[in-house]
C-alpha cells in the first residue's frame, strides 16, 4: 500500500505506510492556553487511532498530555529522553508504552522503521521548565522514507542527519504573529526542501491556533505561509511537488523508488 499523508492541523499528522499508523505530535484541543483553534475541524476520533505516536519536543502544543490520554491502551509513544522527568504528569498515561529517545535512536514497528534525528529548537518545557531535552525530528522508513521534522531552524548538517528521504512533512509557520529562533518561515521551509531534495513535501505548523484576541495582528502570518511555501518551493526545490492538504485531507505522494 502506498505512504498516505493525513494532516490533521498545526503538527498532528498520520502517516499510513506499511499497514502501519503513525501519528504526529498529537493535539485535539479547541483551546490550549492562550491559543484556540481558528480553522479545521477537530480530527474526529478516528485520528486518534495509532500504532505509534511521535513527540517531537516538550512545548505544549506538541508534546499535549490530555490529547495523549486519548490514544488507545497499549500504544507505542515515543517521547525525547528526559521527557518523564521534565513533564510528571506524563507518568498518569499507565495505559501507552512510552519509549524515551534521542538522536539516532531506531524503533522498529512491524515492517516500519523510526530514526530519531536532531533539530533546532529549545527542547525545555516552557515558561518554566528546567530539565532540559533534546527537540528531535523523525524519519519513518517503510514503503517510503518520510520525514517529520517537528519544530527545527535549518542546520548545517540537517541534509547528513535526515539522510535521503521521500516526504518532507515541513513546518512553514507557527501560532502567533512572529516566529522566534528555532523554527521554519515559509522560506526557511523551502530552503530545507532543496536541501533534503525531497521528492514530495507537505506543509504544516500553520494556519490552525493563534492567540486570543490577536485575530487582527498580522494575520497574513496566519492565513498565507501554506500558499507562500508552495510558491518559493516552485523556485527554490523544482523537483518536489508540493500537497498543500486542508484539515483532515490526505495525499499518497508519489515514490520512485
Amino acid at each position: 500500500m502506498p505512504v498516505e499523508i493525513t494532516w490533521w492541523g498545526h503538527a498532528t499528522c498520520t502517516v499510513a505506510d506499511s499497514d502501519v499508523r503513525v501519528l504526529t505530535d498529537p493535539l485535539f484541543a479547541r483551546r490550549l492556553a492562550h491559543l484556540r483553534r481558528r480553522r479545521g475541524a477537530l480530527p474526529p476520533p478516528d485520528a486518534w487511532h495509532a500504532d505509534l505516536a511521535l513527540v517531537s519536543h516538550l512545548h505544549a502544543d506538541h508534546l499535549h498530555v490530555p490529547s495523549l490520554a486519548r490514544l488507545a491502551p497499549g500504544t507505542r509513544l515515543l517521547v525525547p529522553r528526559g521527557a518523564r522527568r521534565a513533564v510528571p504528569s506524563l507518568r498518569r498515561l499507565s495505559h501507552l508504552r512510552i519509549e524515551e529517545v534521542g538522536p539516532g535512536d531506531e524503533t522498529r514497528v512491524g515492517d516500519l522503521l523510526v530514526r530519531a534525528v536532531p533539530a533546532a529548537h529549545d527542547g525545555r518545557r516552557l515558561p518554566v521548565g528546567r530539565h532540559r531535552s533534546p527537540a528531535l525530528g523523525y524519519v519513518v522508513e517503510g514503503e517510503a522514507r518520510t520525514y517529520f521534522a517537528g519544530d527545527t531552524g535549518l542546520f548545517d548538517t540537517m541534509a547528513k542527519e535526515v539522510g535521503p528521504v521521500d516526504v518532507a512533512l515541513l513546518p512553514v509557520g507557527g501560532w502567533g504573529p512572529y516566529l522566534g529562533e528555532g523554527h521554519l518561515d515559509a522560506g526557511r521551509a523551502a530552503e530545507a526542501l532543496a536541501l533534503l531534495g525531497a521528492a514530495s513535501a507537505v506543509p504544516v505548523h500553520y494556519g490552525t491556533y493563534w492567540p486570543i484576541g490577536m485575530d487582527a495582528v498580522r494575520p497574513h502570518e496566519f492565513h498565507t505561509p501554506g500558499e507562500e511555501f508552495v510558491r518559493l518551493a516552485a523556485s527554490r526545490a523544482p523537483q518536489a511537488a508540493v500537497h498543500r492538504l486542508g484539515h483532515g485531507e490526505s495525499v499518497r505522494p508519489e515514490v520512485t523508488r
